[in-house]
């Protein structure tokens, strides 16, 4: 499983970049890989709140739709519209596939997420 050590990890499986007190949220390869071929993607509107632990949309794949966990909470700033056309874009390069940017109301939250490390551990254990 491949991790990137600068982004933070939530349990529900999606990972946050930061960006001063933007937060860049996709999915992680574990997910990806969970999910198999993703082939349609709903996302939010620009402009939505969102609040950590709530929703924000649901990537669905050949094999299950699921629901996409925010891991902080703000107002949404933008999406990644490109993955409406092309969601297979998350599994060909899922760190690179983010899917929203949150202005963060409570940037404090991110000290909840989990480093690289700790995720893999986390993952290992639901294996």
């Amino acid at each position: 499983m491949i991790t990137r050590a600068e982004l933070k990890y939530s349990t529900e499986h999606v990972w946050v970049k930061t960006e001063g007190n933007i937060a860049i949220v996709g999915i992680t390869e574990h997910a990806q890989n969970a999910l198999g071929d993703i082939v349609f993607v709903d996302l939010p509107m620009s402009k939505d709140k969102v609040t950590a632990g709530g929703t924000f949309g649901t990537v669905e794949s050949a094999k299950v739709t699921s629901d996409l966990y925010v891991p902080v909470s703000g107002t949404i700033v933008e999406i990644n519209e490109a993955l409406l056309d092309h969601p297979e874009a998350i599994n060909q390069k899922p760190y690179d596939s983010w899917m929203i940017k949150v202005e963060m109301s409570q940037p404090g939250e991110l000290v909840e997420l989990l480093d690289a490390q700790a995720y893999q551990d986390y993952c290992a254990t639901e294996a």
